[in-house]
């Protein structure tokens, strides 16, 4: 005769259950999505206390959510030995860190957000994963044009607490919940992308997904980003490619590959030779003077740990050296390098910017060849949010902070699960 169980297992038992359930995985990855993509927000509302808390709070449910399923999920051979080889050089940079506490409060910070970049890919399918995203970034984008009706045309004021300029009125630029142009372009440029692809698979109904998908194309406009639309321009030019390659016979497909590569790489060098002219088209001259200025400063700093780096802190403490002696040309302080690259290679030095770029760059071959080759538009995500987080990291760095590093881990294991090398061996 069996013993019944205590009241004790019972409820631990029923816990179990309610954090293995899909409803629950999937409200899960709507508050990573969201919190990642707007954690200024975030900390400007709960402080950075009330932040760390919630961080902390979703990442325990996140691990138990994945111990929940610890049988069910197949994680062997797909997690990209590239990121994991990026991840430990980030935490034993605390060992020769000129900052050790900072260092280490960056790295926790860092791991927290990676490890729920790593939970969205394990435990949903990628177009779980866009779903997910999408609700988050339909809540983003009302939020902040709440807040830009209510600063611009409500009460025609400034919310300064909020970083909002209040300039709705006059077609922007406009920051809504974001902090910054450049950044709310980021998010609308992402919501572009996502919406398309729902609009595509249906997976949302057409009443949701084209009104939102105007909005954020609105969004894009009154950002006034020139660093969203060159990003954007390059993002588009990236799907239409992929649009060609999933319509030819695969022979003629292996036969593109290399000449796209090599088209890109000549319209890469192209577009250097002719950066002045450009950035004075997009009106743009300023803003990259202003990024140019932080790279020199940091030039000069770096040459003090050029294959090490300084150590990872992530988003910089501004009050610690040297990050307190960077400045902007206003005589502000930087808060960041403005290029996730030039940043990576500040922090970790050239060792941790090729393992950064030798991540990105398996993870979005991978993402590409999966795209080019998978019958469902859902698969082309991965790819093209990898090249969107890649060439926003030219002139910001939110490639490797909070929603830079969800959207980076999780699109480099949703190509690695579908195009592993590891997974050969077994």
């Amino acid at each position: 005769m069996s013993r019944p169980e205590s009241p004790g297992r019972q409820v631990l038992s029923t816990a179990l259950d309610v954090v293995a359930a899909p409803a629950f995985r999937q409200a899960l990855t709507v508050i990573v999505f969201g919190m990642s993509l707007v954690a200024p927000f975030v900390r400007v509302m709960l402080g950075w206390p009330g932040a760390l808390a919630a961080l902390a709070l979703v990442t325990i449910a996140a691990a138990a959510s994945l111990a929940a399923r610890r049988g069910e999920i197949e994680w062997r051979g797909i997690l990209p030995v590239s990121l994991l080889t990026f991840m430990a050089w980030m935490i034993v940079s605390v060992f020769w860190s000129e900052y050790t506490w900072a260092s280490i409060g960056g790295i926790a910070y860092s791991l927290a957000w990676m490890f729920l970049g790593a939970f969205v890919a394990l435990s949903r399918d990628l177009i779980q994963v866009v779903r997910a995203l999408g609700d988050a970034l339909r809540a983003v984008l009302l939020a902040s044009l709440v807040v830009e009706i209510v600063s611009g045309i409500l009460i025609d004021a400034p919310l300064h607490f909020l970083g909002v300029a209040g300039h709705l009125a006059e077609g922007g630029p406009i920051q809504g919940i974001a902090g910054t142009r450049n950044a709310l372009g980021f998010i609308a440029g992402l919501a572009i992308l996502t919406f398309w692809i729902e609009f595509r698979t249906r997976s949302v109904r057409r009443t949701v997904s084209v009104p939102f998908l105007v909005l954020a194309c609105l969004m894009v406009l009154a950002s006034r980003s020139p660093v969203t639309f060159v990003v954007l321009a390059v993002v588009g030019l990236a799907g239409l490619l992929l649009v060609v390659l999933r319509r030819v016979p695969a022979t003629a497909r292996t036969t593109l590959q290399p000449i796209i590569l090599i088209v890109a790489v000549a319209a890469a060098a192209v577009s250097w030779v002719f950066r002045v002219r450009i950035l004075n088209f997009l009106d743009a001259a300023s803003d990259f003077e202003a990024r140019t200025r932080v790279w020199q400063q940091l030039s000069a700093l770096a040459d003090r740990h050029p294959v090490e780096g300084w150590g990872w802190v992530g988003i910089w403490p501004v009050e610690v050296f040297p990050y307190s002696s960077v400045r902007l040309p206003s005589g502000r302080a930087a808060d960041s390098a403005l290029n996730a690259f030039v940043d990576t290679f500040f922090q970790l030095g050239l060792i941790g910017l090729a393992l950064l770029v030798l991540a990105l760059g398996l993870g979005f071959a991978r993402s590409w060849l999966v795209a080019s080759a998978a019958r469902s538009t859902v698969n082309v995500w991965p790819a093209l949010t990898l090249a969107l987080l890649g060439a926003t990291g030219l002139a910001e760095s939110y490639l490797i902070a909070e929603g830079g590093l969800v959207l980076a881990f999780a699109a480099c294991i949703a190509a690695a699960r579908k195009r592993s090398w590891r997974k050969a061996l077994s």
